[in-house]
């Protein structure tokens, strides 16, 4: 019971946000999923409904523990995603943090993903 209200509560958080958050075409829609072993990041199209940018802690070349899902891979993770997301020609995007509380991992991969050069 305890469990299927904490999910409905993420759930509830997940579509008052993205009532507010859309991407565009110029500004892009940064989504980012934390669980409790890798960390995603995409950026959304969501007029066309087209992923054009996307990163996660499953990088191949690298060693499957390279970047874990703590803050000092999120910053890592964050700072990869703004270079790549700055080669595809993005430069300004909309932060979603999937109903997830502005701290933590998600406050560092924001924050790295600012100084890297990323608007938001």
């Amino acid at each position: 019971m305890k469990l299927a209200n904490k999910t409905q509560l993420l759930q509830k958080r997940r579509w008052r946000i993205r009532k507010k958050v859309k991407g565009t075409a110029a500004r892009p829609r940064l989504a980012v999923c934390f669980t409790n072993k890798h960390i995603y990041a995409q950026c959304i199209d969501d007029t066309a409904g087209h992923t054009l940018v996307f990163l996660s802690s499953l990088v191949k070349g690298k060693e499957p523990s390279a970047i874990k899902a703590n803050v000092a891979g999120a910053s890592e993770l964050g700072k990869a995603f703004a270079e790549k997301a700055k080669a595809a020609g993005i430069e300004a995007v909309v932060f979603d943090r999937s109903g997830r509380r502005y701290h933590g991992c998600v406050k560092a991969f924001a924050d790295a993903a600012r100084e890297a050069g990323l608007q938001f």
